[in-house]
């Protein structure tokens, strides 16, 4: 992929994959919500005790991996270091991301029933700066 189609792709609602080197060397991979956009850092706000947020303070770095998951397929797979490790959540980033991800009115439910997390949360800036890509579009309209 292109600079800029890897870029818009990252940006597109994705669940993403996060990984991160635990101490035994083996990675820890669980689905995240994130935000991108273009030129950006990408964001993932997590809770502050979890085992991924230990992780990722200690080890500096983090990986994504988002994937549209019906043919043709195509993924973007994106690591780099953290840049900003927050003890705190913007609640207009909060709002945002769940409306990235959830129909309005779900989305409005989901903040309230979950509103504690804005103290318990914290949340991960990581500057993108290796990116692995494919994209299967053309191999696949071979086949059709």
């Amino acid at each position: 992929m292109s600079v800029a189609a890897r870029e818009a792709f990252l940006a597109g609602a994705h669940v993403a994959v996060l990984g991160v080197g635990t101490p035994d060397g083996t990675p820890l991979l669980v689905p995240v919500w994130y935000a991108y956009r273009p030129g950006g850092e990408v964001v993932v706000l997590t809770g502050r005790e979890s085992v991924k947020a230990r992780l990722v303070r200690a080890s500096g770095r983090l990986g994504l991996c988002v994937q549209r998951e019906a043919a043709p397929y195509r993924y973007v797979s994106v690591e780099g270091p953290v840049v900003a490790f927050e003890d705190r959540v913007d609640a207009a980033e909060r709002s945002a991301l769940a409306h990235r991800y959830l129909p309005p009115q779900t989305a409005r439910a989901y903040l309230a029933a979950t509103a504690g997390q804005l103290t318990t949360d914290v949340t991960v800036r990581m500057r993108p700066e290796r990116w692995r890509t494919a994209d299967f579009t053309s191999f696949a309209a071979a086949f059709s």
